[in-house]
């Protein structure tokens, strides 16, 4: 059965997806609530994986983050964090309540930022059976420090309070380019790759995908710690893939952070970059965490 659009509440705003029906199955079936990391939409590759789960007997949800792509919000183009994963939660109450959903086996997948509110989603809210951190980010603070040289970053915080009092005064929000062609120029993702996938997806896949975020959402993220709540995840069994060479969300930071979770858990490497686990590595990245769902979902 083909995908379906569909759209939900999240309390203050619209959000809207794509609802995969899982195949091959008779009667309600288990689901799993997908969304994209740092400014992504859907149309990046998540219609691949909801595919692929459907394929699997799993019911996929895919959704917008608010502010971005189909989905509702102001201000545009703003990442907080703390309403993702809000709006997570929003998403797994929309599918229970579908027909072809059993409530009583929900999944949640997530990717680089989205992985890390996968974290704390799986930490937070019981309803979660199973859970997959692709590429996570995992400490935003450790991650600006390792992006950003330190000898900038006082400057960063300059910029923070100006904005803050910028839009006190109610001028718009500042805002910055996500990815620049110059690693060296500002930017929130200061890495070649980062560059090129997001550009090169944005042209083949994603004309809605724009390249800026407000500068408030840079902020947000240096005060973002999904690591403090990676121990609370227990007995909810926990899937990680890390990419073996990632310098964007860095794998001795997942790693580390994996170190730090309890059992059941499961760390899959996976070779090449961050970018890597969506194109050429696909078939290294979707298996386990396919698999994964299948056997604490389905099993």
């Amino acid at each position: 059965m083909a995908r379906r659009d569909v759209e939900f509440s999240a309390e203050d705003v619209t959000l809207r997806g794509w609802f995969f029906p899982a195949e091959g199955v008779s009667g309600p079936a288990p689901v799993v609530v997908l969304a994209h990391g740092f400014s992504a939409v859907k149309e990046m590759y998540l219609d691949e994986y909801g595919e692929s789960f459907a394929a699997a007997g799993l019911n996929a949800l895919v959704f917008d983050n608010r502010n971005f792509g189909a989905s509702d919000g102001e201000p545009r183009q703003e990442i907080d964090p703390v309403a993702q994963v809000r709006d997570y939660r929003h998403a797994i109450t929309y599918a229970c309540s579908l027909d072809e959903v059993d409530r009583t086996r929900v999944g949640v997948w997530g990717s680089s930022y989205s992985g890390g509110h996968v974290l704390v989603v799986a930490a937070i809210d019981r309803r979660v059976k199973a859970v997959v951190a692709q590429v996570p980010l995992v400490s935003g603070y450790e991650n600006i420090r390792s992006l950003v040289r330190s000898d900038l970053i006082g400057g960063f915080r300059e910029q923070f309070d100006a904005d803050r009092e910028a839009r006190g005064r109610g001028e718009a929000p500042a805002m910055v380019p996500v990815v620049d062609q110059d690693p060296m120029a500002p930017s929130a993702l200061p890495t070649p790759d980062s560059w090129t996938w997001f550009t090169g997806t944005h042209e083949q896949r994603a004309p809605s995908w724009r390249n800026e975020v407000t500068l408030r959402t840079v902020e947000m993220l240096s005060e973002y710690e999904p690591i403090s709540y990676i121990h609370r995840i227990s007995p909810t069994p926990l899937l990680m893939l890390v990419a073996e060479k990632d310098v964007l969300t860095p794998t001795e930071l997942a790693i580390g952070a994996y170190q730090q979770a309890r059992e059941p858990k499961k760390l899959v490497i996976l070779p090449g970059g961050h970018f890597d686990a969506y194109v050429d590595g696909y078939d290294h990245s979707m298996p386990p965490a396919r698999d994964w769902f299948v056997e604490h979902l389905r099993g």
